[in-house]
């Protein structure tokens, strides 16, 4: 499942990639007091696959008024599906189809500086540069990682980077001006499903490493020195498996204070959907909070879950689950820890506190968690 990060037809929409081979797409309508999601378009891909994975267009959460509103899809059969959405009419439309891997292709995702270019990822192994004009052959293709590569994320603040990860248990930093030679190479423990760049801070990055639990780095060095990531937190998720992980796109700072306690634990929970929805609608960052509904209940798992941190090198900083314990609980921390010093696009100062959530095999959990980096 992943959001478009900007409205439609006066809506937030919900991509989903659905084991029955289709790609949904949910829209948030709002009545007196609720939020609830309501089908909006569906597109079935082929029979008799599953659809694996798909990416938005608008990464880096604008676009120029003229640019179409696309989706790109990858499935079992190892085809990618370019789709375009338009805000009235059937929604979802066929584009193309094409062949990209031999075996599953995990992962489709889109170049959001210039998105006619996609990435796929496939159980062959192989890492494939496509431009959807002319799909046919590949721009480039790469073998690199040494098993299959199940997730790929271009940056949303520089232009010319690209996050890759494997069941190798490698996270590759590529210059995508360069894909003979990867920037940095960062062995993690824990084959990578999923890589999320923080949306504000530009160097960070959120892995969901499996059996590995999920780890926040700083990239930095990485992408200008060519050195390896540094691991700022992590955590372990003892007999699961992290296959799902993401950012909040709502700045922790910039809620009323009676959400910032809600979310600390020390509020009901009644009514939560209609007010998160509210302010996550006024930031035009509609949904990365929305699983919050049903925050108590979340809540509830995860103190049961016994998540633990792991330490290790310098910039450690406090993750822990937000529970109604979260007061009391024991935190590691670095007082003075500054992740992104250099971060000047940002347009405050204060975003020490970020909101991520992570979903995990086996146990069906999924945590929410407030990460304080200041």
């Amino acid at each position: 499942m992943k959001w478009c990060h900007i409205p439609v037809a006066g809506h937030a929409l919900l991509g989903v990639a659905d084991a029955g081979g289709s790609i949904e797409l949910l829209r948030l309508v709002g009545s007196e007091n609720t939020y609830r999601l309501q089908p909006f378009s569906s597109f079935a891909l082929e029979k008799q696959c599953l659809a694996l994975s798909l990416d938005w267009s608008t990464g880096k959460a604008d676009r120029a008024s003229d640019q179409p509103l696309k989706v790109i899809s990858s499935d079992s059969r190892g085809q990618l599906h370019l789709l375009k959405v338009t805000e009235a009419g059937p929604g979802l439309q066929g584009v193309a189809t094409w062949q990209a891997h031999h075996f599953e292709a995990w992962i489709a995702a889109f170049n959001y500086w210039q998105t006619e270019i996609v990435y796929s990822g496939g159980d062959d192994g192989l890492l494939k540069g496509w431009d959807t004009r002319t799909p046919d052959t590949s721009i480039f293709s790469s073998k690199r990682h040494s098993m299959g590569v199940c997730s790929i994320q271009s940056s949303p603040h520089r232009e010319h980077i690209l996050a890759t990860g494997s069941y190798d248990e490698h996270i590759l930093l590529w210059d995508i001006r360069n894909m003979r030679q990867p920037l940095a190479d960062t062995a993690v423990q824990g084959g990578v499903w999923r890589l999320r760049w923080h949306p504000f801070h530009r160097h960070l990055l959120l892995a969901a490493c499996m059996h590995g639990g999920f780890r926040i780095f700083n990239c930095q060095k990485a992408i200008e020195k060519q050195e390896a990531c540094t691991v700022s937190a992590s955590y372990m998720l003892p007999d699961s498996l992290v296959y799902g992980a993401d950012w909040s796109w709502l700045n922790f700072h910039l809620l009323p204070q009676t959400q910032q306690s809600l979310l600390l634990g020390s509020s009901a929970c009644s009514n939560l959907g209609a007010r998160t929805a509210d302010v996550v609608h006024n930031r035009k960052a509609v949904g990365q909070l929305l699983g919050l509904p049903s925050f108590d209940h979340l809540a509830d798992h995860d103190g049961d879950s016994q998540a633990r941190p792991q330490s290790g090198g310098k910039g450690w900083t406090s993750v822990h689950p937000l529970t109604e314990n979260t007061k009391s609980s024991s935190r590691l921390h670095t007082p003075g820890t500054k992740i992104c010093d250099s971060d000047s696009c940002l347009e405050t100062a204060h975003l020490d506190i970020s909101l991520l959530a992570t979903c995990s095999f086996y146990n069906h959990v999924l945590h929410l968690w407030k990460w304080d980096n200041s």
